[in-house]
């Protein structure tokens, strides 16, 4: 790291790597140095965007050549991640890469053991996995407050009009619910039943799936699935690219229960939220108020720099093991619902 603060490249100029970009300016130990895009033109104006102060790339080669950039963040669509997280790892750098990190378990084997090998910083960008908000659900469920935690339902959903040639909606861009936004309650799910045993995750022991296959793309457009975990806890999660639905996260012990209402942007621009904490022969719930004084992306972009300061390969708010575990039970998923990737 350079004077404290870790360079970062950003590969892709969508949506997602302007938002990172945004967060990024307001952090403690990151900054933005460069951007790669598909062109230079689309670079320039990204940089402009954002300041100018970054150097901007016309290609994401030039980009991993540029030696002051340490650090990648690839907000690319999920089929590119593949080519490019493994090309990073080869040029030396560490490695933030979009979630879900690859479109199966066996593209995310490749790239994580080429992280392994190379001796890289690498973690999967699910950032909710290092805002307060998260850790405080951590905190409680390990309290004991709630018991022995019995069922988890989580959902993240949502409507967009059908565009077969749109990212969610396309089958060559990596589109339906469950790898777009279903990696979200599969990924909270596993965090809770291991935490009920004071680990970092868990994986199901069983898995059901059930969806709606778009008839001309082939995709998923919403889809259920129920997981079973070695402890007893019980999973019911639901997703949807074509289907809107009460986005939350509802976590059932023996001794009450906790809604996290927004559980996967927390915080988003930096501030408060709030987990209503329900105990058994309590009629009114309690209110949990967590603060993080930085915006979402600004939170994971310091997580992860901290961890390249500590000299660290992986994250442990996300690790490897971790992802790895989240692709394959997104895999079951997919095969029960009758999707290939």
């Amino acid at each position: 790291m350079s004077n404290t603060r870790l360079n970062w490249g950003i590969i892709s100029t969508g949506r997602i790597a302007s938002e990172f970009a945004v967060d990024v300016a307001k952090s403690e130990f990151s900054r933005v140095v460069a951007v790669g895009s598909r062109t230079q033109s689309s670079a320039g104006k990204f940089a402009a965007a954002h300041g100018g102060a970054m150097r901007a790339h016309g290609s994401y080669e030039a980009l991993l050549a540029d030696a002051e950039v340490e650090a990648v963040y690839i907000g690319t669509p999920h089929p590119q991640h593949l080519e490019w997280a493994l090309r990073a790892v080869a040029a030396g750098k560490h490695v933030l890469c979009e979630k879900p990190l690859g479109m199966n378990k066996s593209e995310t084997v490749r790239m994580v053991s080429a992280a392994r090998a190379k001796g890289v910083l690498f973690m999967e960008a699910f950032m909710y996995r290092c805002a307060p908000q998260t850790a405080k659900v951590v905190e409680i469920i390990r309290s004991g407050v709630l018991g022995k935690i019995g069922m988890v339902q989580a959902a993240f959903g949502f409507w967009k009009p059908f565009d077969a040639a749109g990212r969610q909606f396309s089958k060559e861009l990596g589109g339906g619910g469950i790898l777009d936004v279903g990696c979200y309650p599969v990924s909270f799910s596993r965090l809770i039943a291991g935490a009920a045993d004071g680990k970092l995750f868990a994986d199901p022991v069983e898995f059901h799936g059930l969806g709606q296959v778009h008839p001309q793309t082939g995709i998923d457009v919403y889809a259920g699935a129920v997981a079973k975990f070695a402890n007893g806890t019980v999973a019911v999660l639901s997703t949807g690219v074509g289907l809107r639905q009460e986005v939350g996260v509802r976590i059932y012990g023996t001794g009450g229960w906790l809604h996290v209402p927004a559980p996967w942007h927390p915080a988003r621009h930096g501030g408060q939220t709030s987990l209503w904490l329900h105990k058994q022969g309590v009629e009114q719930p309690e209110e949990i108020a967590v603060k993080s004084p930085l915006p979402l992306y600004a939170v994971e972009a310091d997580v992860f720099a901290k961890a390249v300061a500590a000299g660290l390969k992986e994250v442990p708010e996300m690790s490897l093991d971790d992802t790895l575990g989240n692709q394959a039970t997104l895999d079951r998923w997919l095969a029960d619902v009758g999707v290939t990737y």
